[in-house]
């Protein structure tokens, strides 16, 4: 289905509606967190249904609600951080683990910044050549293969507290394979901290607290984008539903992912990542999905 554009940006999700945003907000929500591509179930389930593609400009402005998730779960380990960074900060104290761990954030977040800013006009144009679903489906393939590779070739036996600014910087520039749609940057960073051996929840909570503050700003950016473009009143409380919505689902998604990497692997989302990638395959050169 054809999407729609307010000044160059790719906002299909204004005609969509309250209801259908509201659902796409829920599948949103639940795969922007989890390592299986948002943007490929943002392509598959409105093709599916018959709705119009929600746009990418949705997909980044849903950021937010995964940050409010992120934020909302971890609250423990960001105040941590915050006041044991700020107080190492006041002391002087600058070889604090919690001071090296924030200042490393914000290196690792670097290489998505300056990426995404080189790349914001491709990524959110009207009919950006890099939301095609054979880009998509091969993306969601690849990171099915390498996070297959991770699970059998690494050692998951590192902890959070282990890791260096070597470390933070792999899993930043891996972060950058994000902005490829169906790569996912759940996925990327997931699967780059698994070679990095840490245990598996520990890699997911290492993936969320690396990825705040490129979610935070990618979302940001985002409304501010939307905001240039003049969109109306009626866009902007489509758009308030969707992201309400997707923060609940997102919220429930985080708990879901490290429930089954603490007790089973990352299988399921190999297997998962691979269906899906194949469906879009199949599915774009069958014609069912346009």
């Amino acid at each position: 289905m054809a999407t729609a554009c307010t000044n160059g940006l790719d906002t299909g999700f204004v005609d969509l509606g309250y209801m259908k945003v509201a659902v796409l907000g829920v599948v949103q929500g639940i795969t922007e967190l989890l390592p299986i591509s948002s943007t490929a179930h943002m392509r598959i389930v409105p093709a599916l249904l018959g709705w119009k593609d929600p746009g990418s400009a949705f997909s980044a402005a849903m950021q937010l609600a995964a940050l409010a998730a992120v934020v909302s779960y971890f609250w423990s380990d960001i105040r941590a951080l915050a006041e044991g960074s700020l107080r190492a900060l006041v002391r002087r104290d600058f070889n604090d683990w919690t001071f090296r761990f924030v200042v490393w954030i914000a290196l690792a977040t670097v290489p998505i910044g300056i990426a995404g800013l080189a790349l914001s006009h491709t990524l959110n144009t009207c009919g950006s050549p890099l939301r095609t679903l054979p880009v998509i489906g091969i993306s969601c393939i690849v990171m099915a293969a390498l996070l297959a590779i991770a699970e059998l070739y690494c050692n998951h036996k590192r902890t959070l507290e282990h890791v260096s600014l070597k470390d933070a910087m792999i899993v930043g520039f891996a972060q950058v394979g994000a902005l490829i749609p169906g790569v996912s940057r759940s996925g990327s960073t997931l699967t780059a901290a698994l070679f990095l051996d840490l245990k598996r929840e520990e890699a997911a909570r290492f993936s969320f607290l690396l990825g705040l503050p490129a979610i935070a700003l990618a979302g940001l950016k985002e409304l501010w984008e939307l905001h240039k473009a003049q969109l109306d009143f009626h866009g902007w409380a489509v758009l308030t539903v969707g992201l309400f919505v997707a923060s609940l689902s997102a919220f429930v998604a985080i708990w879901g992912l490290l429930r089954i990497l603490e007790r089973f692997s990352a299988w399921p989302f190999v297997f998962y990542r691979a269906f899906i990638g194949i469906v879009l395959l199949v599915g774009f050169y069958a014609g069912f999905l346009a």
